[in-house]
């Protein structure tokens, strides 16, 4: 398969708005839908109420992907019953010897097919081990399983494995703080899988992942839906070949990466798509991590605490919102495999003093990323775009770091950015841009809170933002800017604004100086690429 971004991110995400008119799961708000079949004839339906789409169709998902839309339609009459019971689990009468075995508090599925439990076992584990061709479908219908051995639930084999919530239930998984069993390919997360996993269906799921990760699947993972909260001592969510948030609403708390695809062995593997739903990250390391590719499509992707919020090679936002807080760089296109190319020139954009133009990319054609860190902002160890959408950068108070961090160019196109930030690093849009901007650097750090307005010849705001924290230079880039003309820069005032930028009122604003379109100065310091042209008085 050529890699994901290639098929999927550059030309696809483009186009594909709208087209999914689909079968995906349906809560939180996108706007899709999800229609399972529970008895022969007749079907059950949720719909969101929300109006965003999904901006990749099914049709391209499926050709990328092991997700099968009707793989989450069945007859119910097919079902087999198992009840969780501690010493006494039961299956229901007439199913298959060989498809449910309970030994004890273990019960093993190895057969096609869809089972529905219920039930708890305090000490016990649910493990699938069916042939490599088929697709188990189980649905947790108020099942709650802990193990004080290892993990409640092992995808051992199969072709796909479902897990489906069904609705109006809750349900739990919980595993144990030391795992009998420490071998390299042990199980070793509460939702383990070594096949294809799903996650589909309207109830919800609470994951403990006590010994190590939460949610792991060794092949492709695809969240469909489900209100799922996972709290992991080491990674949240994890799938190895990529992982594919379609709808639902996952929170994750993290002692190190919060979702994440790892793959970096295979050529077009280890990717991530944000393609609807809501998702909440709460990691002591990267918040949202791909080896290969990171694409935000749709939804809403919050990563409220992490070392770096969204870590991959290749970043590309181009729908939904992301907010992103970070420790240290809020976006990183970094890591993966580089083909690295001498690069990086002074001032004009051309950031990076010299460093190393990698095969790295930030691309944001659309949505709404606003970004709050204390390293670098956006940060790309290769070249930057930005052509569509809003990016509101709130960057770093020290000038070791900037609220814009390209090695080589960034290229401004479309689209609306304000970057705050300290002076020592400031990078500004590239030769190639075809849309200006302006670059303000304020004589002194002005407070949190502190409106900073853009306003034209005829005293007309085209730009307010509001500080987050100490801010000493401001970079900013919209249609309403016109090349090489000259805008008056005040502080204070009023403004209604979201994420920190919108519009302004002058009334009681101070002047401060002007700055004229398009005219960006040297990098100042290491790295940077573009350096301050001040108000002037």
């Amino acid at each position: 398969m050529n890699r994901f971004r290639t098929a999927l991110s550059v030309t696809a995400l483009a186009f594909t708005v709208g087209l999914a008119g689909c079968a995906s799961a349906g809560t939180a708000g996108t706007g899709t839908s999800i229609t399972g079949t529970t008895s022969a004839g007749s079907s059950n339906s949720s719909t969101t109420s929300g109006t965003a789409q999904a901006a990749v169709s099914l049709d391209t998902l499926a050709a990328d992907t092991h997700y099968d839309a009707d793989d989450l339609t069945w007859d119910a009459a097919s079902e087999v019953a198992v009840t969780l019971a501690d010493g006494a689990s039961s299956v229901a009468s007439g199913t298959p010897p060989d498809a449910v075995k309970v030994d004890g508090d273990t019960v093993t599925i190895s057969a096609a097919g869809t089972y529905r439990l219920s039930g708890s076992l305090s000490d016990g584990k649910v493990v699938v081990a069916a042939g490599e061709e088929d697709v188990v479908r189980i649905i947790l219908d108020g099942a709650d399983v802990t193990s004080s051995t290892g993990s409640p639930f092992v995808v051992q084999s199969a072709n796909e494995a479902i897990v489906y919530l069904e609705d109006g239930t809750s349900n739990s998984l919980s595993d144990a703080s030391t795992y009998a069993d420490t071998a390299e390919d042990a199980p070793n997360a509460a939702l383990y899988s070594k096949a294809d996993l799903t996650v589909a269906g309207t109830g919800s799921l609470s994951v403990k992942g006590n010994f190590n990760d939460g949610i792991s699947s060794k092949d492709g993972l695809v969240l469909a839906a489900g209100n799922v909260t996972v709290d992991a001592t080491d990674d949240g969510i994890v799938g190895k070949d990529y992982a594919v948030l379609l709808d639902g609403a996952y929170q994750v708390t993290a002692g190190d990466d919060g979702f994440k695809s790892d793959n970096d062995e295979d050529e077009g593997r280890g990717w991530i798509l944000i393609n609807g739903g809501t998702l909440n990250v709460s990691a002591a390391d990267d918040g949202v991590k791909a080896f290969n590719t990171l694409t935000i499509a749709a939804g809403a992707t919050t990563v409220a605490k992490s070392e770096e919020g969204l870590e991959a090679q290749h970043i590309v936002v181009s729908g939904g919102t992301a907010n992103v807080t970070a420790n240290d760089d809020g976006v990183n296109a970094s890591g993966g495999s580089s083909a690295s190319a001498s690069g990086g020139g002074m001032g004009g954009g051309m950031g990076g003093g010299g460093e190393t133009v990698g095969d790295y990319t930030v691309d944001v054609t659309g949505g709404s990323l606003t970004i709050n860190a204390q390293g670098d902002g956006l940060d790309s160890n290769g070249n930057a775009s930005i052509s569509g959408g809003t990016v509101v950068v709130n960057g770093p108070t020290n000038s070791g770091n900037g609220a814009l961090d390209v090695n080589g160019e960034l290229t401004v196109t479309g689209g609306t950015v304000a970057a705050g930030g300290s002076v020592g690093m400031v990078v500004t849009p590239g030769t190639s841009s075809t849309q200006s901007g302006v670059q303000v650097t304020l004589g002194s750090p002005v407070p949190a809170g502190t409106v900073v307005q853009i306003a034209d010849s005829s005293g007309t705001v085209v730009g307010a933002f509001v500080t987050t924290k100490a801010t000493a230079s401001l970079v900013f880039s919209s249609a309403a800017i016109t090349d090489g003309a000259e805008y008056t820069v005040y502080t204070g005032g009023t403004a209604t604004v979201s994420a920190g930028l919108g519009e302004g009122s002058l009334d009681g604003a101070d002047q401060v100086g002007t700055v004229t379109a398009g005219e960006y100065t040297a990098a100042q310091g290491p790295g940077g690429g573009g350096g301050g042209f001040g108000p002037r008085s």
